[in-house]
């Protein structure tokens, strides 16, 4: 509802009691409206601590002008608004006067809720009068600066700025029509955040009639977000699942559109949904976007952008997006959003872009989608890296949008002063590899641990690349990174019983992990696998300590529980890896995440068949998107969780491996072998 329905002393009024359906209404209207989205204390507040009470206010809203924070509007007869009578709280909504006849700043959306209909209005004070439970608490005093902190130029404004007359049909329109221009121009109040602001911060249009009416939803840039145009954006089933789920082929929602998703949308009837939709999808293209494609954009698997590899962009891309957001740009359905045909990268202004970019996002719990992925700031990145990745991004998959520049990016970091990771790990970068004379072949050494599946078929026996298990191309502190690692080849392996070489090392991995045929020692491919290893060595020593080496350890006395492993893959492993272990594929078969047991996932020969190793990889690595860590939103799961879930699956049905009587010929087999 917006920033201010102030709760002060009025004459005592008592409302008739309304009927249940009536408040029931009205209920269905605060979620339209959103009430609880600005009349809420955000969790944590100003000194920390838990989500304040619904509706109890104490929001803080940051302005151009100074700050505000939103009002109680629970029916508490001190502090809320439980004296208002219909008439002061009707006044209150539709000309933006509190009960005393001071005026609320337009931060409380009165202009839109102006357009609301007599009858919803009564459901909706109904609701807050009898369907919530009283909250005392005080409402806090803004922070304006001077002049706005005088409210008597508000009067002025209104006089200016303020229609109070009602949504009046158009009767050319069907009522799907009018019933979404009704929800988007009133209760819905979309041009808040939507509508390009005059310079006495008016919405340049409250509706999309009229000469104005070209302005009406055209975008805007609001706290450092850019809310984008809403005119004609996509097909009515796109938008509509959008606002239901908070997803859809094109976008995951971010930022403040998130709330409204959470709060408001989802709750929506799908009838309302659609007529929403229908309304946006009448509308022009937008004055302040990128015009819509007359059909739906498509995006192809398999179509990489030719300087995804040869380009520092492209390169720090692959680095730090591809896991989620694929080579192709095409995300992973459900789960993590699109890059190709994004609206947040096809604006002309990439606020979005760059504030998720720097800050990090999460997609919205929904009950459509209950399971929320996170994506980790990347503000460790510096300016110019951030500038080469999204410029790379926004040029790609046929998104046409103008280059970012590491200016533009020292800017935005300074609005927002996001947090930075401080680990001590350095991720080596891999658009650094394009500086060395032997560049080429660096990057087909990288591209053979990226995409070892498809470039090394007769080598490869079932569905892993090398990165599977060496994340992010192996630059991944505890997600077994490759620096350092080839200043301790040759050496001494326990299960081998004798020293070995690097080439060794990796063909290892290709009859075990990959379930596969190992590569010939002198082949242009293990020279270049090497090379890269050769590269990420930089100066170790063979008696150095590498920060992050390794997947690191876990507790041997922990004792699993296999059925609570079961229940924690349902709950995080099987959106991305599958209900029965069968891995998650992309419209064209090829694999997007392996699958941990079956024909298709690495042999009992493998250290992920271990019990302890593959706990030790999870607890560290798995899930991705689960929360803020850099680079991937990594880890998160308890000890006790990693080794139930590990035992889980590490002892489903897998191929055999018949070297396995070669393996331990001189030390003690681990307690946790497969065989």
């Amino acid at each position: 509802m917006g920033a201010a329905l102030l709760a002060l002393t009025s004459v005592p009024t008592q409302a008739a009691p309304a009927d249940g359906a009536t408040v029931e209404r009205g209920r269905y209207l605060a979620k339209a409206g959103d009430c609880v989205a600005c009349h809420t204390a955000e969790k944590g507040g100003d000194k920390g601590g838990d989500k304040g009470a619904a509706m109890a206010g104490g929001r803080s809203l940051e302005t151009p002008f100074g700050k505000l924070y939103s009002t109680n509007i629970t029916p508490d007869r001190e502090t809320g608004i439980g004296k208002y009578s219909f008439e002061q709280f009707d006044r209150a909504m539709r000309k933006g006067v509190a009960a005393d006849g001071h005026n609320l700043y337009p931060a409380m959306p009165y202009p839109s809720y102006a357009r609301m209909t007599a009858e919803d209005m009564q459901a909706l004070y109904a609701y807050l009068m009898q369907g919530l439970a009283p909250v005392k608490q005080a409402n806090k005093p803004s922070e304006m600066h001077w002049p706005f902190n005088m409210r008597w130029g508000l009067s002025l404004w209104n006089w200016a700025f303020l229609d109070t007359t009602p949504f009046k049909p158009d009767p050319k329109k069907d009522p799907l029509w009018n019933r979404g221009a009704y929800l988007v121009q009133g209760l819905g109040h979309c041009g808040a955040c939507h509508t390009p602001r005059g310079v006495a911060f008016q919405e340049k249009a409250m509706g999309d009639a009229g000469p104005k009416g070209r302005h009406f939803l055209a975008g805007e840039t609001v706290e450092h977000w850019r809310a984008l145009s809403l005119r004609g954006l996509w097909t009515v089933e796109d938008t509509a699942l959008f606002l239901k789920t908070g997803q859809n082929r094109y976008a995951a929602a971010s930022g403040n559109m998130a709330e409204v998703i959470l709060h408001s949308t989802q709750h929506l009837k799908e009838e309302d949904l659609v007529a929403i939709a229908t309304y946006l999808k009448a509308l022009p293209p937008g004055e302040n976007e990128l015009p819509v494609p007359a059909v739906p954009r498509k995006v192809v698997a398999g179509a990489l952008p030719e300087n995804l590899y040869s380009s520092r962009g492209g390169l720090g891309y692959v680095q730090f997006c591809v896991d989620c957001h694929r080579q192709d740009g095409s995300g992973v359905p459900k789960v993590f959003p699109p890059l190709a045909g994004n609206p947040a990268v096809l604006a002309r202004d990439p606020a979005t872009l760059l504030h998720i970019v720097l800050t990090g996002g999460q997609t919205v719990a929904t009950a459509a989608h209950p399971r929320a992925f996170a994506m980790p700031g990347f503000a460790r990145l510096k300016d110019a890296e951030l500038a080469e990745i999204m410029s790379f991004v926004r040029a790609s998959w046929g998104n046409g949008g103008a280059a970012v520049s590491a200016d533009h990016v020292k800017k935005m970091r300074a609005a927002l002063d996001p947090k930075v990771d401080t680990s001590t790990f350095e991720t080596p970068r891999l658009a650094d590899m394009l500086a060395s004379p032997k560049a080429q072949q660096l990057v087909r050494g990288m591209r053979l641990h990226l995409e070892t599946r498809d470039l090394l078929p007769q080598h490869v026996g079932n569905a892993l690349n090398c990165t599977s298990c060496h994340l992010n191309a192996g630059t991944v502190a505890d997600g077994s990174p490759f620096v350092g690692v080839s200043a301790f080849f040759p050496g001494y392996a326990p299960r081998a019983g004798r020293v070995i070489t690097l080439e060794d090392r990796i063909n290892g991995c290709f009859k075990r992990s990959m379930n596969g045929k190992p590569l010939p020692p002198d082949s242009p491919d293990m020279k270049a696998m090497v090379a890269y290893f050769d590269w990420m060595k930089r100066e170790t020593r063979p008696e150095d300590k590498v920060p992050g080496r390794g997947v690191g350890k876990i507790d041997r006395n922990i004792q699993p529980n296999t059925e609570n492993g079961r229940k924690v893959y349902a709950d995080q492993c099987a959106v991305c890896h599958g209900k029965d272990g069968e891995g998650l594929r992309q419209a064209d078969g090829r694999y997007v995440y392996p699958p941990l047991w079956g024909d298709a996932s690495f042999n009992i020969g493998a250290g992920m068949a271990r019990t302890y190793t593959a706990a030790a990889f999870v607890k560290r690595n798995m899930p991705i998107g689960f929360h803020g860590r850099f680079p991937l939103g990594q880890g998160g799961l308890s000890d006790q969780e990693a080794v139930d879930v590990a035992e889980y699956f590490s002892h489903q049905p897998r191929p055999d491996f018949p070297e396995k009587v070669k393996d331990w010929p001189k030390d003690k087999k681990p307690a946790d072998a497969r065989y």
